[in-house]
């Protein structure tokens, strides 16, 4: 790998991919990370062959906490230095909070959250010492919003990223790193599939849902301006000022009251193991 290298989780697909192919296009070797091998490898084949660059496939479940300092030491072996994160991996988990068990939720918090912090942790300083990087934590516009049943956890993951990116962002300020977290709404991808809400998502209207490739774009752009946050689309700019100027009661009730529409509130209590 001899260009400047960009680092993507959840590259096999979605938003994930999007982010590839246009770091591909901007003439960036890549290193892509994901569950799926065969995907991968089919994937980095077909970048390599369009744009010329060199495409790492690694094969890593984040949900293992070992994951992370595998990956590094395998990239920090072979020399490779990584000027842009894209932290995209990512997943939902369908039901009420006590509909799943804590071992499922566990495993939800490390890879959405905790493989997310650590591999920003391990990869910064690299960064701030060559004085350029960038990193964009994929997040969510339900990291703003009060969560309900069958979004619980999601929403308060997404809220503390959306913290952590903010934070972060200011620490980063004048070192050559810009830091952003990227909050889409409804975007087309395997996301709602996975997570068992496709079909109760059917009748959502057009005008709210969002393409991967223009997430990853705008994502791109705001984060080379060095903007802290990047959400998508005029209609979730403005869902946010219309939510930020509603008082706190009335939102919540709005949220809780439309929440069952986009959402499995269902709940099964689960034994956890």
């Amino acid at each position: 790998m001899s260009g400047p290298r960009a680092l993507v989780t959840g590259g096999s697909s979605g938003i994930g991919l999007s982010f590839a192919k246009q770091l591909a296009q901007q003439g960036y070797d890549l290193v892509l990370v994901a569950r799926r091998r065969e995907r991968l490898e089919e994937i980095a084949q077909q970048l390599t062959r369009d744009h010329q660059i060199d495409c790492r496939v690694e094969v890593r479940d984040l949900a293992d906490p070992d994951s992370i300092e595998a990956l590094v030491a395998a990239l920090d072996e072979d020399g490779v230095e990584v000027e842009v994160l894209i932290n995209n991996a990512g997943y939902g988990l369908a039901g009420a909070y006590l509909s799943q068990s804590w071992q499922r939720h566990d495993q939800f918090i490390q890879v959405m959250f905790s493989a997310v912090c650590e591999l920003t942790h391990r990869l910064l300083p690299g960064m701030k010492q060559r004085g350029k990087g960038r990193i964009i934590q994929v997040s969510s516009i339900a990291g703003f919003l009060p969560g309900t049943a069958g979004h619980t956890l999601y929403g308060a993951v997404k809220g503390a990223l959306n913290l952590f990116t903010e934070c972060l962002s200011l620490e980063c300020k004048g070192s050559g790193v810009h830091v952003t977290a990227v909050c889409p709404g409804f975007t087309h991808t395997e996301f709602h599939d996975v997570n068992g809400t496709r079909e109760l998502l059917s009748k959502t209207p057009g005008f709210l849902w969002l393409e991967p490739d223009r997430v990853a774009r705008e994502a791109l752009e705001c984060c080379e301006k060095g903007k802290i946050y990047c959400v998508p689309g005029l209609v979730y700019k403005t869902l946010l000022v219309l939510l930020w100027l509603t008082p706190a009661p009335l939102r919540r009730w709005l949220i809780a009251r439309q929440g069952s529409s986009f959402r499995d509130a269902s709940e099964t209590p689960v034994k956890s193991p």
